[in-house]
């Protein structure tokens, strides 16, 4: 009898000290066809514990049916068992996730010898269990407040991808760890741009205390190509094959662009070559020639919310994007930004949206006498567009419900097919995270799409930008040929049946061009300078 008391001490302090060994000699699991079984862990799931002994802070990466969550339930009784005073906080994203969790965690209990539990059970319900010395085992469905009033020594985030609003969970959580608690992130991938994400991607890169473990179909013994078609052909989708088996955060999502364009667009980044404005927010790629024309498209915020304003300089000779900018700025002072950089840049055509705060930019950009400002009417003969009275009507980009998945197809048909060199870093961080919701094109919640509609209102025009040369070199050389002593009317000059009546102002009244307008040499030089 003494021998067993002797040996049953041994076998605690053992158990105690490692959790692998605690796991793989005592703990039992429910197979769904086998029964009751030991748990006998696998290479990678050893890793896993390791990992965890190892770092305060894991985020797990994984494919379905590696049985993480039975493992991370085992780890959480090794702790709470041998270890006093251990708060363990287990959150689902549902309740019968979390019910289930603790029927893990219970069915480990009831299959250990009784000489092995030497605390008490003093507490047993559905959702916790509480031992003698001061050590708990919790698991709850997301909430807003979950957790926040716990001092934690373990947090266990299962699904943590599909947490309803788990930034901001996060944020609560994180202060009850910091006297010293742990936390274990496990998900499968649910698309990019979400908080699950951004710390997996920021823990593989080092930027925070995470250590990542990526946990992909194949790290388990037992499954071969066999099981992996089998698997995908029940599951159907790519999309679902990418989120259970393969790890992969793009295609798992229902992003805005395929794996395959948003990989492109990673390759295309490359640092600018400069960096203007007094915010150095203007980031520059290619300095202007001479020989080229530009289109500047923009989205405006209205300066110091969450969103950002945005534009973007195409270049149409060579189709790429030359310059960008994202900041906060005043709608007004935005508009003396997008002049300057239309100035330096060979008077580009500037589209800004006109939308809310957008009036006010472009008022600005009146002001400022700038010569070439787009306007619907005047279907891509920007300069000498008509500007009826009328706010519907007025000059720049209106973005409505209409036309926004119009712009925004047009943007995946010009990316999807490589029309367009960008080389954002910016950028592609945007629409990484750029998703459907619902039925509609937009930024995850936290993320922006500024960059992502400028340049859409951009492509937009930039699709019609040879019909827009084209008859603009009509309308050149007719003035051309009329400078000599009056400026003459256009009447033969057509767009689409339209007739086109010069104006260098989309906003002033409509001038009655009838009646030739006489000027002299200086005037006209002076008028039409941007042709020389």
């Amino acid at each position: 009898m003494a021998v067993n008391k002797e040996r049953q001490v041994k076998e605690i302090i053992r158990c105690g000290k490692d959790p692998l060994y605690f796991i793989n000699q005592y703990a039992k699991i429910v197979h769904t066809s086998r029964g009751t079984i030991p748990f006998k862990t696998y290479p990678f799931q050893d890793e896993c514990i390791r990992q965890f002994l190892d770092h305060r802070f894991n985020v797990v990466l994984k494919g379905r049916q590696l049985g993480m969550s039975t493992l991370t339930a085992s780890y959480a009784v090794w702790l709470a068992l041998f270890h006093k005073d251990k708060k363990i906080l287990i959150i689902a994203n549902k309740l019968d996730i979390a019910v289930n969790f603790m029927k893990k965690v219970k069915g480990i209990l009831r299959g250990l010898p009784k000489w092995l539990v030497l605390p008490d059970v003093v507490s047993n319900n559905r959702q916790s269990v509480e031992f003698s010395h001061g050590s708990s085992i919790k698991a709850i469905p997301t909430s807003d407040d979950a957790g926040r009033s716990e001092a934690l020594s373990l947090l266990i985030v299962d699904e943590a991808a599909f947490v309803r609003n788990f930034d901001e969970l996060w944020t609560g959580l994180y202060p009850t760890l910091s006297t010293g608690g742990r936390a274990i992130l496990i998900s499968t991938p649910n698309g990019v741009g979400g908080m699950y994400h951004q710390i997996y991607t920021d823990g593989e890169a080092g930027i925070n205390e995470f250590n990542a473990i990526r946990l992909p179909w194949d790290v388990h013994p037992d499954y071969d190509d066999v099981w992996f078609e089998q698997q995908s052909k029940n599951l159907g989708s790519n999309r679902r094959v990418a989120q259970e088996l393969l790890c992969d955060f793009v295609t798992s999502g229902d992003t805005f662009l395929s794996t395959n364009e948003v990989e492109y667009l990673r390759t295309m980044v490359r640092p600018p070559i400069d960096r203007l404005g007094t915010d150095r927010n203007v980031w520059v790629w290619k300095h202007p020639l001479s020989s080229h024309q530009y289109v500047i498209s923009a989205d405006i915020a209205r300066g110091d919310g969450k969103d950002f304003s945005a534009f973007h300089v195409i270049d149409t000779t060579e189709d790429e994007v030359v310059a960008e900018y994202k900041g906060k700025i005043p709608p007004d002072r935005f508009g003396e930004l997008l002049v300057e950089m239309g100035m330096l840049y060979n008077e580009a055509l500037l589209c800004p949206e006109n939308n809310s705060f957008g009036y006010a930019t472009l008022v600005k950009i009146r002001d400022m006498n700038y010569p070439r400002i787009y306007h619907p009417k005047s279907r891509g003969l920007h300069l000498f567009g008509y500007s009826p009275v009328g706010d519907e009507q007025k000059a720049g980009f209106n973005t409505n419900g209409k036309n926004r998945m119009q712009i925004l197809a047009k943007l995946e048909e010009v990316l999807r097919n490589k029309q367009i060199a960008i080389y954002s870093s910016r950028f592609y961080e945007e629409v990484k995270s750029f998703i459907y919701h619902g039925g509609k094109a937009q930024a995850m919640k936290g993320k922006n799409d500024d960059l992502v509609m400028s340049l859409a209102i951009g492509l937009w025009l930039f699709d019609t930008s040879a019909d827009a040369s084209k008859y603009g070199a009509q309308l050149n050389n007719a003035m051309l040929a009329g400078m000599s002593t009056q400026s003459n009317t256009f009447d033969n000059v057509k767009n689409s049946g339209n007739e086109v009546k010069p104006t260098l102002n989309p906003f002033s009244a409509p001038k009655d061009y009838s009646q030739p307008q006489f000027a002299t040499e200086e005037e006209l030089k002076k008028k039409f300078k941007w042709l020389f």
